[in-house]
């Protein structure tokens, strides 16, 4: 486990350990925070696409109608 994993796997740890409202609190500022947000934003969507098929970058380029 890298030293990142670790640290995250404290947050996560200490973060479930809190209360309902706690935890509401946490994530509303994290929320309120724009740089926070929009790394909690990109995350979820990095992560919600994670097991779709790779394209290559032609390929992708050909979808768009987009000519090299």
């Amino acid at each position: 486990m890298s030293a990142s994993e670790a640290t995250a796997e404290i947050f996560v740890t200490a973060f479930k350990s809190l209360k309902r409202r706690q935890r509401e609190a946490v994530l509303e500022r994290m929320l309120a925070d724009a740089e926070l947000s929009e790394d909690l934003a990109d995350t979820v969507a990095l992560e919600a696409r994670r097991r779709e098929p790779r394209h290559s970058f032609r390929q992708t380029l050909k979808e768009l109608n987009i000519e090299v």
